[in-house]
């Protein structure tokens, strides 16, 4: 029999650490190495995407976002109980397993992240609406700082959660709460900017378009670069925020936050196409 949230005792993932001082001498000794090995393939690739913001930075941002999605899905599913607060697709799917009654799941939990993401992708809507008359950069900023305050926000609420045990209550609801905000915050954005490819959150299309694009399929491999960028820097995002995960959730939550951010800035600082540049939330493209 089902029930809306079942306390149980939950073991403690061989990848979470207990609280206290990490082996071999502290983070950088232990990770940096990992992370590092990690992110030298996508970031190969993200480079190899350099040339598209000598015309528009717009889908450059896109792919880093897309790297922070990987990180939250890391924090969503391992630390807060089997949950996705950016995937809905994958969230959706979750609560149907929960309704029926899988162990270990928690229809609380992905109902709470699902109701979340919708009020945060209608504040996206909302939010481009209002600045309609604004410049894209200054709108996509607006969204960009306002996503990065929520994931610190989480940062700051998920100090003393403990994940191995799920404890306490009012901090894990409140971190899914709060991210699940941030990540439909974004979605609506992103939705409205209409960039082929890169969605930021899913990458069934992206796979998609890789093969039935292809050449075996008789295709040309259009924007193969930007797709086979998006697919692995979400991958390198997923598996450094699980090892991040081994300090908490405060640290993956901040690296996620810090990435937003930098994204944004480093868009709005590069200098092309301003004069044609569209309005806010008009999902148009300048010309290239």
């Amino acid at each position: 029999m089902t029930t809306w949230e079942q306390p149980q005792r939950q073991v403690r993932p061989g990848w979470i650490r207990p609280r206290g001082r990490p082996r071999g001498g502290g983070m950088s000794l232990g990770l940096l190495p990992s992370i590092a090995k990690l992110i030298r393939a996508p970031a190969k690739a993200l480079a190899a995407c350099a040339p598209l913001a000598e015309n528009d930075p717009l889908p450059f941002a896109l792919l880093a976002l897309t790297g922070v999605t990987g990180v939250v899905d890391a924090v969503s599913f391992l630390g807060l109980g089997h949950v996705f607060t950016a995937n809905m697709t994958g969230n959706v799917v979750l609560l149907a397993f929960a309704v029926a009654g899988t162990p270990g799941l928690s229809m609380a939990r992905s109902s709470t992240s699902l109701v979340s993401f919708l009020v945060g992708a209608a504040l996206g809507g909302r939010l481009a609406v209002a600045m309609a008359a604004a410049g894209r950069r200054r709108w996509l900023l607006t969204v960009a700082s306002s996503e990065a305050l929520l994931l610190v926000t989480a940062a700051i609420a998920s100090i003393g959660f403990d994940i191995g045990s799920a404890t306490p209550p009012s901090r894990l609801y409140t971190v899914i709460v709060l991210t699940a905000l941030a990540m439909g915050l974004r979605n609506a954005t992103v939705q409205r900017l209409a960039v082929p490819d890169l969605t930021t959150t899913v990458l069934t299309r992206t796979l998609t378009g890789v093969a039935a694009d292809s050449s075996v399929a008789g295709g040309d491999n259009p924007r193969i670069r930007r797709r086979v960028a998006s697919v692995a820097l979400m991958f390198a995002g997923a598996a450094v925020g699980t090892l991040l995960l081994r300090w908490g959730l405060a640290l993956p939550l901040v690296v996620g936050a810090v990435g937003v951010l930098v994204a944004a800035v480093a868009y709005a600082n590069v200098p092309t196409a301003r004069a044609s540049e569209p309005p806010a939330g008009s999902g148009r493209t300048p010309p290239k």
